[in-house]
């Protein structure tokens, strides 16, 4: 580190110049295009207010917001697979498995991407355990090779530090990422039929999707968001963590 009178130089590290060659290159070959949408966590909220304590005491950590959107994305990415695929001039390659990367902050000197292998195959349990260990193991340096290959669609999970809206690079070969960004109770307006809208207090928060626009359209974009957030906002998320509300069985009579 060198000092001056006026500033101080701190020097890239190995890791800051490899993000930095990455993300300089993504944007000179992908045509980026941006979609954000607001979704209500209040289905994922209550399953996490039910089974939080709970999940904690089993796993030694929280369970997020972040499996549930993740699964959200697995369900969506299986009816618009082109989010799933790598622009080539001969054509799209849409992929069959979906490698879903986290992107995991360290230290704030840098991000590393690990991968969830076959993440759509999995529920949201297995997901928050995948997501942790993967974290775990990024930040402890015990990654492997295999552990950041075969990616196919990236995640990032600014919203615990704040961020409302965020515009992410995307992750080359793939052609598109999503921002998870902070969720918090804001004043909306629900509406039911049958009777008029009224004003609520929800969680909501914001899904960012960048996507290379050589790939698809605003209106592909712009539904397969849509479907993200219906999954997140619809879903039955106690048929995914069954076993957490299954009620403890009585030891057998003497």
């Amino acid at each position: 580190m060198d000092t001056l009178d006026d500033m101080t130089l701190v020097p890239h590290t190995t890791m800051r110049r490899r993000i930095a060659q990455h993300m300089v290159a993504s944007t000179a070959v992908s045509a980026h295009a941006y979609a954000a949408i607001d979704v209500d966590y209040t289905a994922v909220d209550s399953v996490r207010h039910e089974v939080g304590q709970s999940w904690k005491q089993q796993h030694g950590f929280s369970l997020t917001y972040l499996p549930f959107v993740a699964r959200a994305v697995a369900l969506a990415v299986d009816k618009y697979r082109k989010l799933n695929s790598k622009f080539t001039e001969a054509g799209l390659e849409v992929r069959r498995e979906t490698g879903l990367g986290i992107a995991v902050d360290v230290n704030f000197e840098g991000l590393v991407v690990p991968v969830i292998p076959q993440a759509d195959h999995l529920s949201v349990s297995e997901i928050a355990l995948a997501i942790h260990d993967l974290a775990d193991r990024t930040r402890g340096g015990r990654l492997s090779a295999a552990d950041v290959s075969g990616g196919t669609f990236t995640l990032s999970n600014p919203g615990p530090f704040g961020a409302r809206m965020t515009f992410p690079i995307i992750n080359q070969p793939q052609v598109a990422i999503m921002t998870v960004d902070a969720i918090a109770l804001r004043p909306t307006v629900s509406s039911h039929p049958g009777s008029a809208p009224a004003l609520a207090i929800r969680p909501i928060g914001n899904l960012t999707l960048a996507w290379d626009h050589r790939a698809f359209d605003g209106a592909y974009a712009a539904s397969a968001l849509s479907e993200i957030r219906t999954v997140l906002e619809s879903r039955d998320w106690r048929s995914e963590l069954d076993p957490l509300f299954s009620p403890v069985e009585p030891p057998p009579a003497v």
